[in-house]
């Protein structure tokens, strides 16, 4: 009976297994194979290499900018995002109280949340039209003209958001930032709904205030949710191909103006793979920021664990 039970499971497993084999496994097995050589991309020919793509990488002043710039979205857009998706959620769900003393979301909550989900329903390129609007370097631009309107920027000199070295990443990380936190939100409200109200409620009896009762309950019973969304905003930061190509178009092949000062890992793989024809040494990057991602992945997992509490 046994037998006959592993070879039900097995027969409904070699399927999606082979699947997932052929299409996710093999192209990564592939994309390594190409980065031992000097693959140009429109030619079947190509030599073998060794590490010398991998040598060069780090050698690559571009490429090494685009880590850290990187780097930086990873400390930032994360943080940013979970604290204020955190903040929100908890004022939509546990920030007002109720006319008997209990506990409950502030006033308009559920229009709040819609409102905050919208921008989660936009697509990238969409996202990308519409704060190329907001960050237009001319009055025209609607950032720059609510300044101008305020007198903080003269007319004849409006700021350049992404043509200025020192802004343009923070520029980018506000997109990101505006884009997620709906969905953070939402994701967060619904864990906070399966907590008890008698546990806030209680709280309140004994005289917590709300950072109390933030920081002592609902951060504790959210950590494993939290913990995912560290993750998922991690392998967000190690993209921003959508963003930085389309923002940033004009400043270059593949954006990263100016200067390279915007450029992230994916806009220089892309910008050799089929700009430069450099495949192979593209390749080699992609293995690159596979391993970066997977190594992100286990340090956030092992550095946020922490025992479960149960309610």
């Amino acid at each position: 009976m046994r037998k006959g039970q592993y070879r039900f499971v097995a027969g409904f497993l070699f399927v999606p297994v082979a699947l997932y084999l052929i299409f996710v496994i093999w192209p990564y097995i592939q994309t390594f194979g190409y980065s031992l050589t000097d693959w140009k991309g429109q030619s079947q020919t190509f030599g073998f290499v060794g590490l010398d793509n991998y040598r060069k990488l780090f050698q690559d002043d571009v490429f090494v900018k685009a880590i850290w710039h990187n780097i930086l979205f990873l400390v930032f857009i994360p943080v940013v995002t979970i604290l204020l998706a955190l903040f929100f959620a908890f004022m939509l769900n546990a920030g007002g109280r109720g006319r008997a003393g209990g506990v409950q979301g502030v006033a308009g909550a559920k229009f709040y949340k819609i409102l905050y989900f919208f921008p989660q329903v936009l697509s990238l390129a969409i996202l990308a039209v519409l704060f190329n609007a907001v960050y237009r370097s001319d009055g025209g631009g609607l950032l720059n003209g609510f300044l101008i309107k305020l007198g903080l920027v003269d007319a004849d000199r409006p700021v350049e958001w992404l043509n200025e070295p020192n802004m343009v990443l923070w520029a980018l990380l506000l997109v990101v930032v505006w884009h997620g936190v709906g969905f953070y939100l939402v994701l967060f409200s619904a864990a906070m709904q399966s907590i008890p109200r008698d546990i806030y409620e209680a709280a309140l009896i004994d005289g917590a205030s709300r950072n109390q009762s933030f920081f002592r309950i609902t951060l504790p019973l959210l950590w494993d949710s939290v913990q995912t969304a560290w993750v998922y905003l991690g392998i967000v930061a190690m993209d921003m191909f959508v963003l930085v190509s389309s923002m940033t178009q004009n400043m270059g092949a593949y954006g990263g103006g100016p200067d390279h000062h915007s450029d992230v890992m994916s806009t220089v793989m892309m910008r050799n793979f089929l700009y430069y024809g450099k495949s192979g040494y593209a390749c080699a990057m992609g293995v690159v920021m596979l391993l970066l991602t997977l190594v992100l992945s286990v340090v956030t997992l092992r550095a946020t664990r922490r025992e479960r509490i149960e309610f």
